[in-house]
């Protein structure tokens, strides 16, 4: 339902407590309570039956008593009567509730989900249950039994715990820390994490969101939400259970690498959010955003009064990952002026500890003038030479001096050591980010770099796959299908090589022999040729073949290979005798000497389906536990990110006499795996161990696969959390005039194409698009046009077939709620009367509708007469804007249309 009514539910005009009771500490008094404290001044009614009067107060029997609908209701009452409560509030119209009752069991037949059928069947939107409730202090609404109210800011949090949600409003109040919400989800029953962050991703009085996550029951839903909002502002994210053990266990080395908060670990890198490990880390988050916007660069200046603790701040700086400025010969010259000769002559800057309030000011001055560092960190040591708070005021004044002169504010970050309640109270009138300690501050410092440091590389242009990349998937397909027809689960490793093949992924050969005497002869010819051959059992029922001396390696002779193969059959008979054996097979054994050994893989996580794993290889992956995880679908950039985040990638570089592996086949190994995984949705589990990489390339030595049946519903991928690129909306239109142009949804990649699209428009027809000149085709103006997310936009991209150019495209970006989808479409300008704006429309209508969207819109200027007719013989309404004379609003109810292909027709 995502921002359905919520509106009301953080702003209401009227609220009922129900469960409310005069006894001293009973949670509906609380609620009452705090709601009244808290300066709520809508109308507030108490509900319980048994009272005539709380908190002097009127109280009513029944919400149905109530002299109006409550927007929000507040349920406190044992948990036999919430689903009464409920009931009660959807059939007076209330448009949300609040559960603070525990208890209400979980599943479809528990209390709970007849609590959730019930408020689903009104509209209902319910926080809870299990929850201490919202806090939204731009509506000075305190719903909940927290110790305290929160002050108003620009923070939002949204809290799966209680107890976090409580402590980090406390650890606010004392910080002058302020919120523009604080919800606590508890069970999630309705509103959920997700919810929240379109909400908030769309409010002009939040900054930044920050999340508390224990677990995320919907990852396709919370991925597109993320992914939107952190595009918009910083969110920041603490997950707990880092160590918690997987659902399963693991049946192939990825899925055993691929543990619970690993994959978390990777949602949230591929969303774009900021995470952190623990409290002080999210309370350093909410100092720093609450209180400065993030910014470019990330060169760290220190100033300080003690050398010891300017040491330590550089030391946690370069720990993680920071950089810390140089001092141009400028700003030497400056300092070296009035510092005396005892100054650190370099950053970090230790003006001594005798420095007064005028030698940190002046220092101050001379850094945010240098163009050598891109934030000033200041720490102050307590001396008996200068006050904290004098200091304090000082260095204030400068910031406030150089925010007035109009430049780009430099950011200035302040640690006062052992901070004193009066220095505090400085900075925090003048909106400094301010901390107790120098490693805080530092991190606060870096935070903002990271943020600003993902949100770049989640708007960079991946390169473009090779032409040559064609892969299989019918194949693929047939090759599993088969196997699940036969009521196994795992390929054997003649299938296994030729589902690799149908990616293109470079393989051993394979052979299957049933003897010893057929081993010998596809033995032959690799030992002809001066190779060594490998013997595996091959068994259906053997998926360790080790464990029964299954394996032969290194056979430089046929009869070796004959006593081998013999050996084996002899041992997984008297080992194994329940066992089913196909035969052997014999594959040649791949030398490389300067390759590393890697592993590459698919695993299956029961939230957010399959994941990319990729690492350094070898019998001890486990022990290594070298290893990164990434969401399909991956891209080039993606995969070499994945790659990077791993410490055996620096082995893959150069060094002695050993060249450079091929990272672009690695990476591109990568992307063909998540390929296949899009594909084919029954592969559970995929282990290349080793996979080979040199100079010349990569080779998959040995590979395991793990089916199972899938229900396929729809397009695309039923378990992938990121929707992955929608190959079947692909299509090849014929205009007018017999020109043939292919149409596929758009790729991040075809930043280029759009570049050279837009140089093809005439500056009419652009501000006809845009309602204004454009002129800056900027890569954050192109990259918000080719990098979508499918599950909530799409635009279709047309080429000509002969010169490959593009000829034009239409986007349609539907609302969190999927029910609304606002479009825009523009064609070249030398291309027009051919049919090829219909096409486009069209096919923009028919995904609209098979979407599920209710209506499409959009804005088209009065001067637009060629827009307009075509809206209005596709069916779209048309009416003026009240808000603009010069713009229409053109609608299209998409649930009225049968057939979008036949609108042409009509037209």
């Amino acid at each position: 339902m995502s921002t359905y009514r919520l509106d009301t539910l953080f702003s209401p005009r009227s609220i009922a407590v129900v469960g409310a009771s005069p006894r001293p500490g009973s949670l509906g008094l609380t609620f009452l309570k705090n709601l009244i404290q808290g300066g709520f001044t809508g109308a507030l009614y108490p509900v319980n039956p048994h009272h005539k009067q709380i908190e002097d107060r009127p109280c009513f029997a029944s919400i149905a008593r109530l002299p109006e609908t409550p927007d929000l209701v507040v349920i406190a009452v044992p948990p036999r009567n919430v689903l009464d409560v409920v009931e009660d509030a959807g059939k007076r119209g209330a448009a949300a509730a609040i559960i603070a009752t525990a208890g209400l069991g979980y599943g479809a037949d528990s209390m709970s989900g007849q609590v959730r059928l019930a408020a689903r069947r009104y509209g209902l939107r319910i926080v809870g249950p299990n929850c201490i409730g919202v806090l939204s202090p731009r509506a000075r609404m305190n719903a909940s039994f927290a110790a305290h109210d929160a002050k108003p800011g620009d923070l939002a949090l949204i809290s799966q715990s209680g107890a976090v949600a409580v402590g980090l409003v406390e650890w606010a109040a004392q910080r002058q820390v302020g919120f523009s919400a604080v919800v606590s989800l508890g069970d999630k029953m309705d509103v959920d994490f997700s919810d929240c962050l379109d909400f908030f991703s769309a409010d002009a009085g939040t900054r930044a969101i920050l999340l508390y996550i224990e677990s995320v029951d919907n990852a396709k839903k919370f991925m597109s939400a993320a992914r939107a909002a952190a595009r918009i502002k910083p969110v920041v994210v603490i997950k707990a259970g880092r160590h918690a053990q997987g659902a399963r266990a693991a049946a192939t080395h990825t899925g055993a690498l691929a543990g619970s908060d690993a994959v978390y670990d990777a949602a949230f890198r591929r969303a774009g959010l900021l995470r952190v490990l623990d409290l002080d880390q999210l309370f350093s988050a909410a100092e720093t955003l609450g209180r400065q916007k993030p910014f470019p660069g990330k060169r760290l200046a220190l100033l300080t009064n003690g050398g010891g603790v300017g040491v330590l701040a550089t030391d946690r700086l370069i720990d993680m990952g920071g950089t810390l400025a140089s001092l141009s010969p400028e700003t030497l010259e400056k300092l070296n002026a009035f510092l005396p000769p005892t100054w650190s002559q370099s950053n970090p800057v230790d003006i001594i500890g005798d420095a007064d309030p005028a030698r940190y000011a002046g220092a101050l001055e001379a850094l945010l003038a240098d163009p050598e560092n891109d934030a000033v960190l200041i720490l102050n040591v307590p001396t008996a030479v200068a006050g904290a708070a004098d200091v304090a005021a000082a260095v204030t004044e400068v910031i406030k001096r150089h925010r007035a002169r109009g430049y780009q504010q430099k950011p200035v970050f302040a640690a006062w050591i052992g901070e004193d309640p009066d220095s505090a109270r400085v900075f925090e009138e003048a909106r400094i980010p301010h901390f107790a300690t120098e490693a805080d501050a530092v991190r606060g410092f870096l935070q903002l770099v990271r943020y600003r440091e993902a949100q770049t590389e989640l708007m960079e242009t991946p390169d473009n796959l090779p032409h040559d990349f064609s892969p299989d998937p019918e194949m693929a397909r047939a090759i599993v299908a088969g196997v699940l027809a036969q009521n196994r689960h795992w390929l054997n490793p003649l299938e296994v090589n030729a589902l690799l093949k149908a990616y293109d992924i470079p393989t051993a050969p394979v052979t299957l022999a049933k003897t010893p005497d057929e081993a010998a002869r596809a033995a032959q010819p690799i030992l002809a040729e001066g190779g060594t051959v490998a013997v595996k059992i091959l068994s259906s029922d053997i998926v360790h073949k080790s464990d029964i001396g299954g394996v032969k390696l290194d056979l430089t002779t046929e009869e070796a290979v004959r006593k081998a193969t013999a050996d084996i059959f002899e041992r997984a008979a008297r080992l194994r005798p329940d066992a089913s054996i196909t035969g052997v097979t014999v594959q040649p054994m791949v030398r490389r000497v300067k390759a590393r050994e890697l592993i590459a893989g698919l695993a299956d996580d029961p939230s957010f389906g399959p994941v990319v794993v990729f690492g350094r290889g070898g019998t001890a992956v486990e022990v290594i536990n070298d290893r990164a995880l990434a969401l399909p679908p991956l891209d080039l950039k993606l995969a070499n990110d994945l790659i990077a985040r791993t410490r055996v990638s620096r082995r893959l570089k150069a060094y002695r006499d050993v060249p450079a592996a091929d990272e672009w086949a690695i990476a591109l190994t990568l992307v063909k795996l998540a390929q296949l995984a899009a594909d084919v949705p029954e592969i559970r589990e995929l282990d290349i161990n080793p996979l080979l990489a040199d100079h010349t390339g990569v080779i998959a030595v040995d590979a395991r696969v793990l089916v199972a049946p899938e229900v396929r519903k729809g397009s695309g991928h039923p378990r992938f959390a990121v929707r992955p690129y929608p190959k079947e909306w692909e299509r090849t239109i014929t205009l007018r005039n017999g020109r043939k142009a292919f149409v596929r949804p758009v790729r991040p990649e075809d930043e280029e194409e759009f570049k050279r699209f837009f140089e093809k428009i005439t500056p009419e027809d652009l501000r006809l698009r845009f309602f204004a000149p454009v002129r800056d085709f900027s890569h954050t103006f192109l990259a918000r046009l080719t990098q979508l997310d499918y599950a909530r936009a799409i635009a279709f991209v047309a080429f000509d077939e002969e010169t490959g150019g593009m000829m034009g495209a239409v986007r349609v970006h539907a609302d969190a709620n999927h029910e609304t989808g606002e479009y825009g479409i523009l064609l070249r300008s030398d291309l027009k009367g051919l049919g090829l704006g219909w096409t486009l429309m069209r096919l923009m209508i028919e995904w609209a509708k098979v979407e599920g969207l209710h209506e499409v819109e959009g804005q088209v200027l009065r001067e637009n007469s060629t827009m307009l007719d075509m809206c209005r013989n596709l069916g779209f309404s048309i009416k003026i804007d009240p808000d603009d004379p010069e713009l229409r609003i053109v609608k299209l109810p998409i649930a009225a249309i049968d057939e979008p292909g036949k609108l042409a027709e009509t037209a």
